[in-house]
This record gives structure tokens, C-alpha cells and sequence, in this order.
């Protein structure tokens, strides 16, 4: 089998109204579809996202210098296409908008594998169940007032989640313990609850404002420093009981082995454009195993259910709907689980009808 083409698609999903975290203003998805062909008559597809439609066309770019490379070798041999694409981004570098690059095209041959053989990745990388929980990420943003954070919590919880994430680093620590103190009594104290501070904060806030959480039983304190500060989010996770959550900014194993080595978290979150892929994905999940440190993925919720089914330390999910729209099958969800496909490949196709629909071009 040999990859004969390389197409690409820009997207952008609105939001019916903008969100909000500590750092940001999101006004829509913006995204690169993209499918690898092969002479076989099978195409891989992965995708990749960014907050700003100006930023997609750098990354086409980078996707395009690497898959145009790979046209006419085996897009089986994984490992072999992603160790290519290391070498060729030495020049550039092992960071940013490379590894988005790379994580387009291996990720595409992982789906065309398992589609020539029949079987989920997850069967591929040695699949150990076929559920997982989730929790409800797509919500409870820091620009919603009290109120509105009630309901979404209450309409969460009915709606079969048993984890939900809130966003938090108002600059008044006050006012993000009262936004925290509303939101556990609205979903009760069994449902398990998450809060992001979107690398907003300062340590000593961030160390002020985790002590006064811990009220609240919080299952993690995600990104509360900025992410290359990892001497501070270590100082972070020393000072406070909560654990701490981080890694869905940090690219390849060397980032991840350096967040280990440090203990900046307790709770890897690799996100899959970022690490590179598949292949650096699972590398991370394994490295971080040996530490005994559980890795939780960031986006991507339907292709990242392959990675939560065949890895042993990955506790949660992220359920994101931002992507659901574009794709054929939808997710499904029971007892508060994300069911884990055992269709061919990464299980999910993009939808013909939507991708004409949001098509940004």
C-alpha cells in the first residue's frame, strides 16, 4: 500500500454565542480536515483545530510540507512515517506548529491501519475495555454569570454525566470561590468536579486560590500557571492537596518527560495535535506509567476513545462536543460512560454534507 495524495479542507463551526475562559475568547471552531489517500482505495482522516480562523492556513502548510513528503511510501509502517517526519522537522524544531504537522499525518495512517486490517485502533494498541468515563468539558465557562453556572451544572448532571469541568481565574479569588461554591451545590457531592484556570494565574494566586478550593473536593485544579512555567506549576502542586491537571500545551515526550521529572502534575493531559500524534501519544501515556501518573486526554473526543480504550492509566475523558458536527456517528454516552467504537480505524467519518456545510474556504 502506498499514500498516492494529501487533501485538506479548512473549516469554521460558530458558536451560537462567544465563551470565555481566564485567557481567551472563543468565537467559533476553527480547523483543517484532512485525508491521506492511498492506492488502495483506503483514506485516513484526522484533523486539527485552532481559536482563530487566521490561524488555520500556517497550519495547512506545515501538514502540506509533511504529507507531500510521505506520498508513495506505506502508511502502515507508522512508526517508520513518523520517525521520517522527526528527522524532517530538526530545522524547525520539536515544538509548536511542527508537531501540529506531524500529528495530522500520523494520525491519518493510524486510522488507514487499522481500516486495512479490520480492526479499532484500540485493538491495535492492545484494547482493554470498551467504556470510560467522561466529563462534561463543554460548558460552564468563566464568562457565565451564577446563575447561568447553575443550570448548565443541574442540566449536566440530568443529562447522565457524573463529572463536570468549570473554568475559573476571575482576578478577585473571592468571586471564583463563590462561582465554585455554586456550582458543587448545584450538582451535589457525588458528582465529580473539575476546575480550569486556563494558565491564568500567578503562582502565589494560584496557591491562595487552590488552598480555599479545597473546600469543595475538587477532583483537579487544571492549568493553573502558564504552561511553560513548569518550575511554578510544581511549586503549585507541592503547596496544595487538590491535585493538578496540566500538559494539553506541552509538545512531544521530551516536554512530558520533563513535566514528569519535575513533578508539575499530577495529571498528564496530551493533547493529540500537540504530542504529535498517535504514536507520540501513547508514548507519553507509557512513559508516564512508570511514574505511576495518570494521563487524561485533551479534545478530540471521539478519536482520543481509541487511546482511552487501550491505556490502562487514563481515568477520564473530556467530553467536547465542539467537533460533533462534523462527523458521520455520534457519541454515545451511558451511566455517565463514553462507549468506545470497535469500528475500523479511528472509528469516526467525517460527515460529506457537513463538511460542505462549515467548509471555510
Amino acid at each position: 500500500m502506498k499514500i498516492t495524495g494529501l487533501r485538506t479542507r479548512r473549516i469554521h463551526i460558530p458558536f451560537d454565542k462567544p465563551i470565555g475562559t481566564s485567557i481567551h475568547r472563543i468565537e467559533g471552531v476553527s480547523g483543517l480536515l484532512v485525508w491521506l489517500d492511498t492506492d488502495e482505495g483506503i483514506t485516513g482522516e484526522s484533523y486539527l483545530w485552532a481559536i482563530g480562523r487566521h490561524r488555520v492556513p500556517v497550519l495547512e502548510a506545515m501538514v502540506r510540507l509533511l504529507g507531500e513528503r510521505a506520498i508513495g511510501k506505506d502508511p502502515r509502517d507508522t512508526t517508520a512515517r513518523f520517525d521520517e517526519m522527526w528527522d524532517e522537522i530538526n530545522f524547525l524544531g520539536h515544538k509548536g506548529v511542527s508537531l501540529f504537522g506531524m500529528a495530522a499525518i500520523d494520525w491519518a495512517c493510524w486510522d488507514i491501519l487499522g481500516q486495512s486490517l479490520g480492526a479499532s485502533v484500540s485493538r491495535l494498541l492492545g484494547r482493554r475495555r470498551d467504556r470510560v468515563p467522561a466529563y462534561a468539558s463543554g460548558g460552564l465557562w468563566a464568562s457565565m454569570t451564577i446563575p447561568e453556572l447553575e443550570a448548565q451544572a443541574r442540566e449536566f448532571v440530568a443529562q447522565g454525566f457524573k463529572a463536570v469541568k468549570m473554568r475559573i481565574g476571575k482576578p478577585d479569588i473571592g468571586e471564583d470561590v463563590e462561582r465554585v461554591a455554586a456550582v458543587r451545590s448545584a450538582i451535589g457531592g457525588r458528582v465529580k468536579l473539575m476546575a480550569d484556570a486556563n494558565q491564568g494565574l500567578s503562582v502565589a494566586h494560584a496557591i491562595r486560590l487552590g488552598r480555599d478550593l479545597e473546600a469543595f473536593d475538587l477532583t483537579w485544579f487544571e492549568e493553573p500557571v502558564q504552561a511553560y512555567d513548569l518550575e511554578g506549576s510544581a511549586r503549585v502542586a507541592a503547596e496544595i492537596d487538590t491535585p493538578i491537571a496540566s500538559g494539553e500545551t506541552e509538545y512531544g515526550r521530551y516536554g512530558f518527560r520533563d513535566m514528569l521529572e519535575r513533578k508539575s502534575a499530577d495529571i498528564l493531559m496530551p493533547d493529540l495535535e500537540r504530542v504529535g500524534g498517535v504514536t507520540e501519544w501513547v508514548r507519553v501515556a507509557h512513559m508516564a506509567a512508570a511514574y505511576d501518573v495518570p494521563v487524561s486526554p485533551h479534545l478530540f473526543t471521539e478519536h482520543c476513545l481509541q487511546l482511552c480504550g487501550a491505556l490502562s492509566n487514563v481515568p477520564w475523558a473530556e467530553h467536547m462536543p465542539w467537533f460533533a458536527p462534523i462527523f458521520q456517528e455520534k457519541l454515545e454516552m451511558v451511566d455517565g460512560d463514553l462507549l468506545i467504537p470497535d469500528r475500523p480505524g479511528l472509528g469516526f467519518r467525517f460527515d460529506p454534507d457537513a463538511v460542505e456545510r462549515y467548509s471555510d474556504e
